[in-house]
């Protein structure tokens, strides 16, 4: 079976199906949505039908900060631009769409996959990824051995030996990359809808469990009507900037 993992989609509804068109095109044949699928972005309402059409048909969702934060209201620790699109966001949304956010859990566990938000030794803390040390700690809080997660916005490979060390691989989008039985991943899957690396196009991965391959793609979408969107529903500016620099 191959899986599409697409993490922090943000209501980007240009990423979104530029990457759903993609996935289509590698013949996948389920989804994972890891998280955050709306906030930031302009077109709430359609992201959150589609995925929750495609989890009644089988594919996984977890829940991430700004679904939680759109459900229930936001968070003193977010900032005033997140904050304002959260409760543009909540606005823009059917009361079943917002219950479905709610009820997304916070991790799911099939098989020797693991799929969530943020980390694996504490989901509803939010904790960033930042170091070996935090991938360490994440992957040891699990018996899976490969952790699917999104949350920091770039596109990320780790692995432990089994000797215990960490080591961080670049992954080059469009090779597949054979995960190794004798290890134990952790794979950040980028973001769909508002990269952070410098390149605004949108970022989603596939793994085949047949062969254990993991390939990352880079797919370019219209950002400038993205930005559009964002600026034309009187969200904050930057937010548009930010699709169109990638950052």
């Amino acid at each position: 079976m191959r899986m599409a993992l697409l993490a922090d989609v943000h209501a980007n509804l240009e990423a979104f199906r530029a990457c759903l068109e993609h996935a289509r095109e590698q013949r996948v044949d389920r989804y994972a949505f890891l998280g955050d699928l709306v906030g930031y972005g302009a077109d709430p309402a359609p992201v959150v039908e589609w995925v929750m059409h495609s989890v009644a048909q089988g594919s996984v969702a977890v829940l991430g900060n700004h679904d939680q934060a759109v459900a229930l209201g936001p968070s003193a620790s977010m900032t005033a631009e997140a904050s304002q699109a959260v409760k543009w966001t909540r606005s823009q949304l059917a009361a079943s769409q917002l219950a479905f956010l709610g009820a997304l859990p916070m991790t799911v566990e099939q098989g020797s996959c693991l799929y969530v938000h943020a980390n694996a030794w504490d989901p509803a803390g939010w904790e960033y990824l930042t170091s070996g040390q935090d991938v360490g700690r994440s992957l040891a809080a699990t018996r899976c051995r490969q952790t699917f997660c999104g949350h920091v916005h770039r596109p990320a490979l780790y692995h432990l030996s089994p000797a215990g060390t960490v080591s961080h691989f670049d992954p080059v989008a469009g090779t597949g990359i054979p995960l190794g039985s004798r290890r134990r991943w952790l794979v950040i899957a980028g973001s769909v809808g508002q990269p952070r690396d410098g390149l605004p196009a949108a970022s989603y991965a596939t793994f085949d469990d047949q062969g254990d391959v993991l390939t990352f793609f880079r797919v370019p979408y219209d950002t400038a009507e993205a930005a559009r969107k964002v600026r034309a529903a009187g969200l904050p500016e930057a937010l548009g900037r930010r699709l169109e620099a990638g950052v």
